[in-house]
């Protein structure tokens, strides 16, 4: 277990940045391993590696912005979503329908001023970008802006992996040793849990939801589910951490658990190395603000070796980061590796990194002129994400406990175990646009939903050039395979959703009707909305953030499998890939809980083969 680091004072923050200030003096000098991107996948394992006594390099493209108010406090996640300071602007496309994608409503365009406009009517003039799709560009990474939602993935998620590649080791039942080993839990659990890892996990009060409300509202949920409205209190104390039996198939509300401090400080990677780097007890050397561009490879043995990186250092030389400055060409340099180089900049970066270093589909890099190094077929291809539609209404009058929200699991008739995770509260967010999130006023209610194992996993990331610093085309192409059964999930969770809610009673005082704004339109229980037109409002308006699998992990005789069961890129020795990329579907709800797991195993992984322990 990786020891308790202390709270890094302001002198130590200080003393920290000085290291990163020193930044240029990586040019040319070797490590044991080399870290690109510092966020859920790299971020611990670089601090973990650096803890067992190895020399790191940790390359982070983005700034310290861990006392951001936007990032440090983490109801401010909205903000730091649009805060210049901490997110890259990546666009995306959702399919090759061109009618479709011009119906998504959230759609932006690049206005004359150069300025953002969000809608179907744009001004003249204004030059199409596509569908938002914000990552952060910061130490920590995407674990820096996300809202926190921590979930250990379906049992189910992790033994496919073990079935796949006949590695037995990616069982449900050992994965969750990495949980345990990360975590510090400050909530009270019928399972086992870790209380002296470096991430807090919190879980919310189950007195919190206090509003007469919510309380009304989390009894139908109950009901809904097969419990009885008395039960609901102690439903929200279930822990969606734990490993109850059978609980792939658990559902009905639960409760909600954070990657925060009992403080409401997030709780992130970033924090982790921050904290290691700024003992200074560890040989953890982390260089911000330097983008890496290409992995170096010794081509003079049988199989090409990775032996170092090379990269470009200056203030957001990435294109997707807002402040960038085209003008500015960065200072370039290489670093070395004695053991191994190992690519942690998520589902878009990775494989980026990965093409431009000659690993990917042959044709693609022919067409770039980049040297092939191996012809891998799957890097950027079948890129999987979970969708994310909703149910938002107005009640009557304004919700009591506005902040007041839970978490509930639904199984559809199509899922093979629970397949949709929601949220439910008195907010409104229905996807992301520059400006986001829209609210309706205090009337409103929401119930997003996150469709968990959808069937559709046919996204492409490729290169738009041979230059590092531009973003690659990303298709997400939605609902391209399978897209009856994932439609028909969402629209059975919606469903759920919309059958308790027409049940508060309409009295004068009550919430109720619920006037449905989408997707359906009108009072609940009196909509002329039929299945497919709801289908069809999904389908064009659902939206995502939880993209995976662009550089994944699959069984030997695999094609499209870029990497092995113990992460290492296929035709090439010391280059592994350790991030949301590496999954072979999206991991549950939400990556991010799973891919700090995902680290965990990584390291013990790479120890073991040097006859070393994780401890």
């Amino acid at each position: 277990m990786a020891p308790l680091l202390p709270f890094v004072s302001g002198l130590l923050v200080s003393s920290l940045f000085a290291l990163s200030k020193a930044a240029a003096s990586i040019d040319n000098k070797t490590y044991e391993y080399i870290v690109v991107g510092s966020g859920p996948g790299g971020g611990p394992l670089a601090a973990n590696l650096a803890i067992a006594g190895h020399s790191v390099l940790l390359i982070e493209a983005g700034d310290d912005q861990t006392e951001n108010v936007n990032v440090s406090q983490w109801v401010n996640f909205n903000s730091a979503g649009n805060d210049p300071a901490t997110r890259w602007d990546f666009f995306v496309k959702h399919s090759d329908d061109e009618a479709r994608e011009a119906r998504y409503k959230k759609r932006t365009w690049r206005q004359t001023d150069g300025g953002f406009y969000v809608g179907l009517d744009p001004p003249a003039g204004a030059k199409p970008l596509g569908i938002y799709y914000p990552r952060a560009g910061t130490l920590g990474g995407c674990a820096m802006h996300n809202g926190c939602l921590t979930m250990n993935p379906n049992d189910l998620d992790w033994n496919d992996i073990a079935e796949t590649t006949g590695d037995d080791t990616w069982s449900a039942e050992n994965m969750r040793k990495y949980l345990i080993k990360l975590e510090k839990v400050h909530y009270n659990s019928t399972s086992t849990h870790g209380h002296d890892g470096w991430l807090d996990m919190t879980m919310l009060d189950p007195g919190y939801t206090t509003s007469a409300d919510s309380k009304q509202l989390e009894q139908l949920a109950a009901q809904a589910a097969g419990f009885t409205a008395a039960d609901a209190s102690s439903l929200l104390t279930r822990d969606m951490n734990g490993n109850q039996p059978n609980r792939d198939n658990l559902i009905g509300p639960f409760g909600g658990v954070s990657h925060i401090n009992p403080n409401g400080r997030r709780s992130s990677p970033g924090y982790y190395v921050r904290d290691t780097v700024a003992t200074g007890k560890y040989p953890l050397t982390l260089s911000l603000d330097t983008l890496a561009t290409k992995v170096i490879f010794d081509k003079t043995g049988k199989t090409p070796k990775a032996v170092g990186v090379e990269f470009l250092q200056g203030k957001s030389l990435y294109s997707a980061d807002p402040r960038h400055n085209a003008s500015n060409p960065g200072v370039a340099g290489k670093a070395f590796a004695s053991r191994e180089v190992i690519i942690s900049g998520g589902a878009f970066n990775s494989p980026q990194l990965l093409l431009l270093s000659g690993i990917g589909p042959k044709t693609q890099l022919q067409k770039f002129n980049i040297s092939v190094v191996v012809d891998s077929p799957g890097v950027g291809q079948q890129v999987a994400d979970n969708y994310e539609a909703g149910i938002i209404s107005l009640g009557k009058r304004a919700v009591t406990g506005q902040s007041e929200i839970f978490p509930a699991f639904w199984k559809t008739s199509v899922g093979k175990i629970r397949d949709i995770y929601m949220w439910c509260g008195s907010f409104s967010f229905e996807g992301f646009w520059p400006g986001f999130p829209h609210s309706y006023g205090a009337n409103q209610y929401e119930c997003a939903t996150v469709h968990m194992n959808p069937r559709s996993q046919a996204g492409t990331i490729e290169l738009a050039s041979a230059n590092p610093r531009d973003t690659p085309f990303i298709n997400l192409n939605f609902f391209k395979d399978g897209s009856d059964k994932d439609l028909q999930a969402i629209y059975e969770g919606i469903s759920w959703v919309r059958s308790w809610l027409s049940k508060v009673a309409d009295t004068p005082d009550s919430l109720a009707p619920f006037n449905e704004l989408h997707p359906c339109e009108g009072v609940i229980g009196k909509q002329n909305c039929t299945a497919e037109t709801q289908k069809t409002y999904v389908k064009e308006q659902a939206y995502s953030h939880h993209a995976s699998s662009s550089a994944r992990i699959g069984a030997d005789d695999d094609k499209f499998a870029v990497l092995d069961s113990k992460f290492r890129v296929r035709g090439v020795t010391g280059l592994r890939v350790v991030d949301a990329s590496s999954f072979p579907k999206v991991p549950g709800g939400f990556p991010v809980l799973p891919t700090m797991m995902l680290s965990e195993k990584a390291t013990e992984t790479l120890l073991e083969e040097l006859g070393e322990k994780f401890i």
